[in-house]
């Protein structure tokens, strides 16, 4: 748990379960494993035992979620209702609200907690959107919600019985590839919220999502269509349905990190701009392309290996222009994409968020949601 994240689109971090197990290819280099094995790491021979105990193991010499999954401690599970400013909050940072090892009740006291902090706004974010459906969709959610709201406050209510769904708490799947996404995407939509988004990070291919396809008809999930498949390949629409409101976008960082082809983000930022639905670039991560915009120096032409852990990159108005001094924070690396796409490693600080050389921070804005 952090007040202050250093997450681009969050404000703090808040971790009612922490542990995980990996269920498709996102999952393989995921930071929260080793700031788990870390955590536990850190607490032992300390006398003072952390619930992230045999949360991770070490497998190859790398930290990997065992799916033992533990429930946060009440100070941990009520700390948000002691932050008086507002701030936006990743819930789960550290694991899977919606894992199918947490019981139903644990997430009614969370929710619970989410309800009576209005002042938040909370960001779920899973991988189990299936669950997360089958667990908010469902008429008799809120009144469990509102039992646990009753318990928090010892029967004196300071605030009216919530309505459904939370008008601060947005719901959002991670999707790193086109199968991912039309998997949880129509889940997603599927599921009653305030705000729905999609987190492509890391991003290992590109998405279209004006195309999912559910295997019985395809959605544009921009502007909230389904549509049936013609015989000429073109989409007839039926009927509307709901439609997401944010898709953030990131490469994926850490020493095993695998680059991130540019066509893909630029694709989505094209869509998303097309549909009028906000887009956030996150971060290009540990691989940076030729091609793209380095902070502070321009346009990357390309890059030169000088001697061993020193490499020029070529930037600025023309490809013969030499840079002043050579990024080398693992040495020097050279990665491609499968279209032979050149990408060098500097390292997810050096190489920053800029695409095509702007900041993409685009934010959804509250909207009123009938309630249930």
């Amino acid at each position: 748990m952090a007040d202050k994240s250093p997450i681009e689109w969050t404000d703090a971090t808040w971790n009612p379960v922490v542990g995980c197990d990996i269920v498709s290819p996102g999952c393989t280099n995921c930071y929260a494993m080793k700031m788990a094995a870390r955590i536990e790491a850190m607490s032992a021979g300390t006398g003072k035992p952390t619930h992230y105990a045999g949360t991770t193991c070490k497998v190859k010499g790398k930290a990997v979620w065992t799916g033992k999954l533990a429930l946060a401690p009440d100070h941990i599970l009520t700390q948000p209702l002691r932050w008086n400013r507002p701030r936006m909050v990743f819930v789960n940072s550290m694991g899977d609200l919606f894992h199918e090892s947490v019981p139903d009740e644990w997430i009614d006291r969370v929710f619970a907690v989410m309800a009576l902090a209005p002042q938040h706004t909370f960001q779920v974010l899973t991988k189990r959107a299936k669950r997360m459906l089958e667990y908010i969709a469902p008429r008799d959610t809120l009144l469990r919600i509102d039992e646990g709201v009753s318990r928090h406050t010892k029967g004196i209510r300071p605030n009216p019985a919530p309505t459904w769904p939370l008008p601060n708490v947005w719901l959002g799947v991670s999707a790193e590839r086109q199968q991912e996404a039309d998997e949880r995407v129509p889940e997603l939509l599927n599921t009653p919220a305030a705000i729905r988004f999609v987190s492509a990070e890391p991003l290992l291919s590109s998405i279209d999502f004006t195309s999912i396809c559910t295997g019985h008809y395809f959605i544009d999930a921009l502007r909230g269509m389904k549509y049936h498949d013609a015989p000429e390949g073109q989409h007839s629409a039926t009927e509307p349905c709901a439609h997401l409101d944010q898709i953030i976008v990131g490469g994926e960082s850490g020493p095993s990190a695998r680059p991130m082809h540019p066509d893909g983000p630029r694709s989505i930022r094209d869509q998303c701009e097309e549909a009028d639905v906000p887009f956030f670039f996150k971060q290009w991560g540990e691989y940076f392309p030729v091609g793209q915009v380095l902070p502070g120096y321009g346009k990357v032409h390309g890059a030169t290996a000088v001697k061993p852990g020193r490499m020029k990159l070529h930037y600025g108005g023309t490809p013969n222009q030499a840079p002043q001094h050579a990024f080398a924070e693992r040495g020097v690396e050279f990665a491609s994409t499968a279209d032979g796409r050149l990408t060098f490693r500097l390292g997810k600080k050096v190489a920053g968020r800029l695409l095509d050389g702007r900041e993409h921070n685009g934010m959804p804005q509250p909207r009123e949601v009938p309630a249930l």
